[in-house]
């Protein structure tokens, strides 16, 4: 059974954004790899607090998971950090404590991270894509495939950006460390500063025979797809990161992210409310005056509707679980069926001649408190 995540880090429920911070700080340094030599138990740990620290860090995560518990971010709403909970791999682990740690007062040098840090430097660009559904895909859910014009890896050099048959050198002015360390003297007396190696860049390694292919940027222009299984209940502005399916980094750098915001089509039935949907159904004189069994859509098929008789214009019925799934809890919305009598604009002499006829006997109407009621029970459908 998984832990609770305040358990995790180690904090109070009621614990601030910076008590979050500070707590997964100290357990991030603690079981960070390069303090553990690669201790597989540190690793898991160092894991397990970075996932933690990114759901609690998000306002919008952390109050689904006070709420549901995993089941609020295991489907997941759109967040800082994506979209839902998935459990990080140690490479995402890693980038997420860099990312927002990297560069506090010379870590990579007390851990001999530089490496890391620079390879962080060469990471591909993140790319944004727009997806459109149907409200059918929204209720149901999808796979879509995405075709991206991007810069994927050379074949030809492997990523490397060397010619076939030769390899990066180490940089000889910075002996592959990648940075170089300058002194100036001052009043205040001698400083030194860290900077990036400029003749490699930072990357510590040289290419003195370029690939052809790539011309030494380890990377071509190609097509590629990508699968984004979409969950059912997303709404327009979610979003969800697929990690490492952006851009790839130069010679070898690491990969960027694709972020993919969804756009939800408007469709004609509905009025979409969160999860809940309204529909206006039409009615005759007749069939809301004697009542009877008509079908209504919803995104899953039709469904049998009773309308008993003497129904009034603007009476709601109400569907449950016919509405839209929650992208939190599965729990599916209610569909509310809003009665709309339809007036004939032109009318037959036959027809004519029978609503004269009903005019003569038919009773005064309701001289007050039908609207009110109507208004009311709309309120109460929708919280307006």
């Amino acid at each position: 059974m998984a832990r609770d995540l305040y358990d995790v880090l180690g904090v109070e429920r009621t614990a601030s954004e910076a008590e979050v911070k500070k707590a997964y700080r100290r357990l991030a340094m603690e079981y960070h790899p390069d303090r553990n030599n690669g201790d597989k138990a540190a690793e898991e740990k160092f894991k397990e607090a970075t996932e933690a620290y990114e759901v609690l860090r998000d306002p919008d995560q952390r109050a689904r998971y006070d709420r549901f518990g995993m089941a609020g971010i295991k489907g997941g709403g759109a967040g800082a950090s994506g979209f839902g909970f998935h459990h990080v791999d140690l490479a995402e682990a890693l980038n997420i404590f860099m990312r927002d740690f990297g560069g506090l007062g010379g870590f990579d040098a007390f851990f001999g991270g530089g490496q890391r840090a620079r390879r962080e430097q060469r990471r591909g660009q993140d790319v944004r894509v727009k997806l459109r559904l149907t409200l059918d895909e929204v209720a149901h859910g999808v796979t879509r495939t995405l075709k991206l014009k991007t810069l994927e890896r050379c074949d030809a050099c492997e990523g490397s950006g060397a010619a076939p048959g030769s390899s990066p050198q180490t940089c000889t002015t910075c002996g592959g460390a990648g940075e170089v360390r300058r002194a100036a003297q001052s009043l205040f007396g001698q400083f030194v500063s860290v900077v990036p190696c400029p003749t490699c860049e930072g990357e510590g390694r040289v290419v003195s025979d370029p690939c052809p292919e790539c011309r030494g940027d380890g990377r071509v222009r190609r097509e590629k797809q990508v699968e984004v299984e979409v969950p059912a209940g997303v709404a327009p502005e979610n979003y969800i990161t697929l990690r490492g399916k952006g851009v790839a980094g130069p010679r070898n750098g690491p990969f960027g992210d694709l972020v993919v915001q969804f756009e939800v089509e408007q469709d004609q039935r509905f009025e979409r409310h969160g999860d809940d949907l309204l529909y206006d159904l039409p009615l005759s004189f007749s069939l809301a005056a004697l009542g009877g069994d008509v079908t209504v859509p919803t995104p899953y098929g039709a469904e049998p509707l009773s309308v008993p008789a003497g129904t009034q214009s603007g009476t709601v019925f109400t569907l449950r679980g016919s509405g839209l799934p929650s992208v939190s809890t599965g729990r599916k919305g209610t569909l509310y069926v809003r009665a709309r009598v339809w007036t004939p604009t032109k009318l037959a002499p036959e027809l004519k001649e029978l609503f004269e006829r009903l005019s003569e006997i038919e009773g005064e109407p309701p001289k007050e408190g039908l609207g009110k009621r109507i208004w009311d029970k709309m309120k109460e459908a929708f919280g307006t």
